[in-house]
C-alpha cells in the first residue's frame, strides 16, 4: 500500500508539473483559450423567456449565426506550438462548439424531443452530467435534504416556477415529426407528474409560495402530457439521424475515431466474442456449484458491504489501481438495497448473484469523487463537459473494468461470477448495436428492443422491464452513447496495450490508471494524445 501511495504522488506530482508550464513562445494565448472558453460557456446557455430558457426558432437562429462567430475566434487561435496539454484543451472547447452546431443543425431537441422538457431529476447521474439533451433550468429533486431549509425552500420554489412557462413555451418549439421520440418522451413527461403530485404530502409545512409552484408545475405538465398524446398521431416520421449524421457526430463532437459501419463491426464482434465465452465459460465450470442469488435484505447488506471490502483490497494488494480515501464511501453510498426477484432489473439480477461484477463498474462513483476532491487544474477540464463528449472515457472505463479486473484474478475464488461479466458485456453490445440500426432506420425501437432481449443471455432482460425502454430511447435521443459503454471499452483496451508497448518494463497497471484519471473525463483519443504523444488519431478527426 505504501508502494501504491507513494507511486501516487510522483505520478500526480509529474502531471500537475507538466500541465502548469507556461506555453513557450504562446504569448498569451492558452489564456486568451481560457476566456474565451468562459465566454462560450456563457453564451452556451439561452437566454431567458417568461422566466425559462428560451428554446424558440427565433433565439436558435441567432444562436447559430453567433456560433459562427465563436468558431471563428477558435480557429484564429494557433494552438500546434503549444505543449500537448493545452493543444488537448483546445480541442475539448472545439468539441463542446461542435456539439452546439449539431443540435443546431441535426438533433434539434427542443423540435424533435418532447423528453428534452423534462425538469424534475429525482437521482444523480453516475456521469459528470446527465446522459443525454437535458435543459438548462433542470431540478435536481435528489440534491435536496427533506425537511428544506428556508433557503432550500426560496431555491426550490425558483426552479419549480420555470416549468410552466417552459412548457408553454415547448408547445410552439415541439414541430418535429420524429414519431418513436415523440411517443417514447410522453412517459417521461408522466413520470415528472407523478413526481410532482407525489411532493405534495412534503410540502405541507412549506412556505404558501411553494406550495403553489409545486401546483402551478404538477398542472402545467398533466396539461403537456394531455397535448403531446393529442398530438402523437400527426407524428409520423423516422427519429434515427442517419448514418452520415451519426458519424460525423462521433468524430468532430465525441472526438471517438470510428464510423457508424466501424462500430457496427466492433459490436459484432464483442457481441459474439460475449457468447462464446460465456459458453466457454459455463463449460469450465460445469462440476462447479450454480450461483445462489442473494434472498434477503440481511444477506443483501452483509455482501454488499463485504464485497466493497475486498475489492479495495484486491485492487491495493495486487498494485492494481491505487486506493484513494474517498473511494470506500463513494462505493458504500451507491450500493443500494435487497429487491425481490420479480423486480429486478438487468443489473440488479447481476448484483444479488454477485455484487462484485457491479461494484467494478462504479468505477463512474470514483470519477465523481475524484472531480469533487481533486479537480483538474485547467478550467476546460474542471467541470462536466458538454453533449456529453465524456462517454467513451466515462462508459468505456466502467465497462472497461469489469472485463480487466476479472482477467487480473478479481474471481478467482468465484469463477461462476466470470460468467456474469461475459453476460453483462453481451446485453451491452445488443443494446448498442440495436441503437444502431435504430439511428440507421433500419430499425424501429420496438425492434431494437427486441433484439436487445432475444442477444442477452438467461433471459435476464425482459420487455417488460423499465430499464428496456429507458436504455433504448436514452441511446436514440443521444447518438453515440448506446455504443460507448463497447467502443470506449475497446479504445481503453486499446490505450493500455499501447501504453504497456511503449514503456515496456516500465509499465505497471497502477501507474496506467493513476495517469489516465489525472487527465481528467475527456475523450479517449485525448488522452492517448497526451500520454504516447501520438498525433494521428486527433489529426484524422480534424482533417476530415
Amino acid at each position: 500500500m505504501r508502494l501504491i501511495q507513494s507511486r501516487r504522488r510522483l505520478v500526480a506530482a509529474v502531471v500537475v508539473l507538466v500541465t502548469c508550464v507556461p506555453a513557450a513562445g504562446v504569448s498569451g494565448s492558452y489564456d486568451e483559450l481560457v476566456a474565451l472558453f468562459e465566454e462560450w460557456r456563457a453564451f452556451e446557455r439561452p437566454r431567458t423567456l417568461g422566466g425559462a430558457p428560451d428554446y424558440s426558432a427565433g433565439a436558435n437562429a441567432e444562436k447559430h449565426r453567433r456560433l459562427t462567430e465563436y468558431q471563428a475566434r477558435l480557429a484564429a487561435i494557433d494552438p500546434s506550438e503549444w505543449p500537448i496539454d493545452r493543444q488537448v484543451d483546445y480541442h475539448l472547447v472545439r468539441a463542446e462548439m461542435n456539439g452546439l452546431d449539431f443540435n443546431l443543425r441535426v438533433l434539434r431537441p427542443w423540435a424533435r424531443d418532447p423528453a428534452f422538457y423534462t425538469s424534475v431529476w429525482t437521482a444523480q447521474s453516475d456521469t459528470p452530467a446527465h446522459e443525454g439533451p437535458t435543459h438548462h433550468a433542470l431540478v435536481e429533486l435528489w440534491s435536496y435534504s427533506f425537511p428544506l431549509s428556508p433557503e432550500a425552500e426560496a431555491k426550490l420554489e425558483a426552479e419549480l416556477s420555470t416549468i410552466p412557462p417552459l412548457l408553454h413555451q415547448a408547445r410552439r418549439n415541439l414541430v418535429g415529426d420524429a414519431r418513436e421520440l415523440w411517443e417514447a418522451g410522453i412517459g417521461n413527461l408522466r413520470e415528472q407528474a407523478e413526481v410532482l403530485a407525489g411532493l405534495e404530502p412534503r410540502f405541507e409545512q412549506a412556505e404558501a409560495g411553494l406550495q403553489r409552484a409545486r401546483r402551478a408545475a404538477h398542472s402545467a405538465t398533466v396539461e403537456f402530457v394531455d397535448w403531446l398524446v393529442a398530438e402523437a398521431p400527426s407524428k409520423t416520421g423516422p427519429s434515427g439521424i442517419g448514418k452520415d449524421n451519426y458519424t460525423w457526430y462521433l468524430r468532430n463532437v465525441h472526438l471517438v475515431p470510428l464510423s457508424w459501419e466501424e462500430e457496427v463491426a466492433l459490436l459484432k464482434r464483442e457481441l459474439d466474442r460475449a457468447h462464446a465465452s460465456l459458453r466457454l465459460e459455463e463449460h469450465r465450470n460445469r462440476d462447479l456449484p450454480a450461483l445462489v442469488a442473494i434472498s434477503n435484505a440481511e444477506e443483501y447488506d452483509r455482501r454488499a458491504n463485504a464485497a466493497v471490502t475486498s475489492y479495495l483490497e484486491f485492487l491495493a494488494v495486487e498494485e492494481i489501481l491505487p486506493v484513494r480515501d474517498y473511494m470506500d464511501a463513494a462505493l458504500r453510498a451507491r450500493i443500494g438495497s435487497f429487491v425481490p426477484e420479480a423486480q429486478r432489473n438487468f443489473f440488479r439480477t447481476a448484483i444479488h448473484f454477485e455484487p462484485l461484477t457491479l461494484w467494478t463498474h462504479f468505477y463512474h462513483w470514483w470519477d465523481l469523487a475524484r472531480m469533487e476532491v481533486d479537480p483538474h487544474p485547467s478550467p476546460i477540464r474542471r467541470g462536466p463537459l458538454l453533449y456529453n463528449i465524456f462517454d467513451s472515457r466515462a462508459e468505456g472505463m466502467a465497462t472497461g473494468v469489469e472485463e480487466m479486473m476479472m482477467h487480473a484474478g478479481l474471481y478467482d475464488d468465484n469463477p461462476r461470477a466470470r460468467e456474469i461479466v461475459w453476460i453483462m458485456l453481451a446485453q451491452r453490445a445488443a443494446r448498442g448495436l440495436g441503437s444502431l440500426y435504430v439511428h440507421s432506420n433500419d430499425f424501429t425501437m420496438k425492434e431494437a428492443r427486441d433484439f436487445h432481449v432475444a442477444w442477452t443471455p438467461r433471459g435476464w432482460m425482459r420487455e417488460d422491464l423499465d430499464l428496456l425502454g429507458f436504455e433504448q430511447q436514452l441511446y436514440l435521443r443521444q447518438p453515440g452513447y448506446g455504443t460507448s459503454y463497447v467502443s470506449g471499452k475497446y479504445l481503453i483496451e486499446r490505450l493500455l496495450a499501447e501504453r504497456a508497448r511503449q514503456l515496456g518494463d516500465r509499465f505497471t497497471l497502477a501507474a496506467f490508471f493513476e495517469e489516465v484519471d489525472a487527465l481528467g473525463v475527456i475523450p479517449v483519443s485525448l488522452i492517448r494524445w497526451q500520454l504516447t504523444g501520438e498525433d494521428d488519431e486527433i489529426r484524422a478527426l480534424t482533417e476530415r
